[in-house]
C-alpha cells in the first residue's frame, strides 16, 4: 500500500517528512477506492460490517468522515466512492487494518443488511416520524391544486402520488422535511395520513371544493382551489421540489403513476399498512434518486 511506503520512507528520511507527506496528501486526496481490485460495494459492505461491530450509527460515522449522512450511507452502498484518506479515517475510529480491508480475501457476513439497521438515536427517531405541519401542508396542497387545475387526470391518486415524491425528494436532497407528511404503504401506493381530515377542513373554511366526476370511464374524486396558497410558507427549494415533480408526473395516469411509485425503493421496502420511513430516500438508485451525491459539500 502507498501509505505503508510513504510511513517507511518517512523514518528512514527525517528531513524528507514534509515534502513526502505533502506528496502524500496530494495523491491521496486524488486516489479512489475504484483504482483497487475489490468493488465498492465490497467496499461499502465491509465497512457496515465494522460499522456495526463497534456499534456506530451512520450519523456518528458521517461525522468523522466530515461528510453528510446520506453521503456515508452511499459509500456503504457502494454508490459513492471514497478516497484512501477517509479510508484511513475510518481505519483509525473502527480499528481496522488497512491492508487486511482492502485485501481481497476478507470477509463479511452475508446477512447483513444496510437497510434493516435500526434507528438508534433520538435524532434518527425525530427524523423518521416528523411532525404534521398542518398549515404548510396545507399550502402545499393548494400550490398543487393551482398548478394542476386544468389537468383532468389529476385526481385524488395521482394528487397522493405528487405530494409523496415531492415530500421524499425534497428530504433526499436537503435532509429535511417539506409538509412533514407521514405516508402510509397501501396496495396501490403510497397514501399521505391525516389527507382526509385536513381536506374536510379545508372544504369547511372554503379553501378547496370537493368534485366527483368520471375521467376515462372511471369514477375519480377531484379538488379545486378556491384560494391562492400563502407562498411565505413555502422556501424557494421547496417550490422547485414541486414545480420538478409537477414537470414530471402531473401528465400521467393514476395507474401510470402508482405502478411507477411501486417502484420507489421507499415504497418497496416498507410492509403493508407500515409507515413509510424518510430514511430509505437516500437508498434510492436512478431514476428515483434526486440528488447528486458525487459532489457532496463538506460538513461545516
Amino acid at each position: 500500500m502507498f501509505y505503508k511506503i510513504i510511513k517507511k520512507n518517512m523514518l528512514f528520511n527525517p528531513t524528507n517528512n514534509c515534502l513526502l507527506l505533502k506528496h502524500f496528501v496530494i495523491f491521496a486526496r486524488n486516489i479512489k477506492i475504484m483504482d483497487i481490485k475489490i468493488t465498492q460495494k465490497q467496499i461499502g459492505k465491509r465497512i457496515v460490517h465494522l460499522r456495526k461491530l463497534k456499534g456506530f450509527s451512520q450519523e456518528d460515522s458521517a461525522k468523522f468522515l466530515n461528510i453528510p449522512r446520506s453521503s456515508f450511507a452511499q459509500i456503504e452502498l457502494g454508490k459513492r466512492n471514497i478516497s484512501i484518506l477517509e479510508v484511513k479515517k475510518l481505519s483509525e475510529v473502527l480499528g481496522f487494518s488497512i491492508d487486511k480491508f482492502l485485501s481481497t480475501e476478507y470477509n463479511v457476513e452475508e446477512k447483513i443488511h444496510i437497510v434493516e439497521e435500526p434507528a438508534s438515536k433520538k435524532e434518527d427517531m425525530r427524523i423518521s416520524a416528523p411532525k404534521l405541519n398542518v398549515e404548510k401542508f396545507k399550502n402545499v396542497l393548494l400550490y398543487f391544486l393551482e398548478r394542476c387545475a386544468g389537468k383532468p387526470n389529476v385526481g385524488e391518486t395521482v394528487l397522493y402520488k405528487l405530494l409523496y415524491f415531492a415530500d421524499f425528494n425534497y428530504y433526499e436532497i436537503y435532509e429535511e422535511h417539506l409538509s412533514s407528511a407521514r405516508y402510509r404503504k397501501l396496495s396501490y401506493g403510497p397514501v399521505p395520513l391525516s389527507f382526509n381530515s385536513i381536506v374536510n377542513q379545508m372544504i369547511k373554511n372554503k379553501q378547496i371544493q370537493k368534485i366527483k366526476s368520471e375521467y376515462h370511464g372511471y369514477p375519480q374524486i377531484r379538488y379545486i382551489p378556491l384560494e391562492k396558497p400563502d407562498l411565505t410558507k413555502l422556501n424557494a427549494a421547496g417550490k422547485e421540489v414541486i414545480d420538478k415533480v409537477i414537470e414530471q408526473f402531473s401528465d400521467w395516469s393514476a395507474s401510470d403513476i402508482s405502478v411507477y411509485s411501486h417502484k420507489d425503493l421507499p415504497w418497496k421496502v416498507s410492509k403493508d399498512g407500515e409507515i413509510i420511513d424518510y430514511e430509505f430516500a437516500f437508498y434510492r438508485e436512478k431514476p428515483y434518486s434526486v440528488r447528486n451525491y458525487d459532489d457532496e459539500p463538506e460538513m461545516p
